[in-house]
């Protein structure tokens, strides 16, 4: 699909052609635009990818937390039900530390006024804080409509593509508006943003000097090292590594790795009945 620039663009006759001899600045120019629209590309992969990390992040935190949390509760218990009937000083020393690892720190929530405890800040002091809903972020996943929208949104309107500052920050507050629509998958407000953004008025472009390309194409070029640089933090990642082994099915490999912690948590659950009727 092509932008709306690109439909306005006119053909360029091929260099050496009769009529006016060509400028000097044209294949600079023309390398430029070509960078331009690889960057943009490249920007809304990492996004992508971005978004999807946080969203199988927040849903790994929700489905997996609290069986984790139930796991070291249990070790905890076993350590002291065992130091309790051995007396071994080396076990009663591990059944501390296990009861450390969850015991909050004593004494922070008076110290803090109420604002934290030792597990941390208090949701509603969060909430008060960064102005944000003491209610978790929905888990939101896109759909293909929305990828599509969006993808169209950046490539016709990001801010790469701008000639002048003016135009720059123009850009800049409507991409803002975008990527918040995309990261609560709001298919709604992104046909919105497409009418607003079809609406408005198109900058024309202008030829500019070669100096002025050069220095475009070392931005560009800085550009896409950054947007590399994060990219192969995302891919490192370990949620990124959880999302390689199951790209078709996430969900499911959530619920395996579910049904895994809830054998472990029998088998602890009964190792601790065991501990307390011998």
């Amino acid at each position: 699909m092509t932008t709306p620039e690109a439909d306005r663009t006119p053909p360029e006759p091929p260099e050496g052609s009769a009529g006016a001899p060509p400028r000097p600045e044209e294949r600079l120019e023309r390398a430029v635009m070509a960078a331009e629209k690889a960057l943009i590309e490249f920007e809304i992969a990492v996004e992508t990818f971005r978004v999807e990390i946080e969203n199988f992040s927040r849903l790994h935190e929700q489905r997996l937390g609290p069986l984790y949390a139930r796991l070291e509760e249990l070790e905890a218990l076993i350590a002291e039900a065992r130091a309790a009937r051995t007396g071994d000083p080396e076990d009663l020393r591990r059944a501390q530390e296990a009861r450390a690892r969850l015991t909050p720190i004593p004494g922070v929530e008076e110290l803090l006024h109420g604002w934290m405890d030792g597990q941390g800040l208090y949701p509603e002091s969060v909430a008060m804080l960064t102005e944000r809903s003491v209610q978790p972020p929905p888990r939101v996943r896109p759909g293909e409509e929305a990828r599509r929208l969006y993808r169209e949104l950046v490539r016709a309107a990001h801010p790469d593509l701008a000639q002048d500052e003016g135009e720059r920050k123009r850009r800049d507050e409507f991409i803002s508006r975008v990527n918040a629509a995309y990261a609560l998958g709001d298919e709604s407000k992104l046909l919105a943003l497409q009418e607003e953004w079809a609406a408005g008025p198109v900058p024309e472009r202008r030829p500019t000097p070669a100096d002025e390309l050069y220095d475009r194409l070392e931005w560009l070029a800085a550009r896409k090292e950054l947007l590399t640089e994060l990219a192969g933090k995302l891919e490192e990642s370990a949620i990124a590594s959880m999302l390689r082994l199951a790209p078709d099915d996430p969900d499911g490999l959530l619920d395996d790795i579910a049904g895994k912690l809830a054998g472990e948590i029998a088998e602890r659950e009964a190792e601790l009945a065991a501990l307390h009727q011998g």
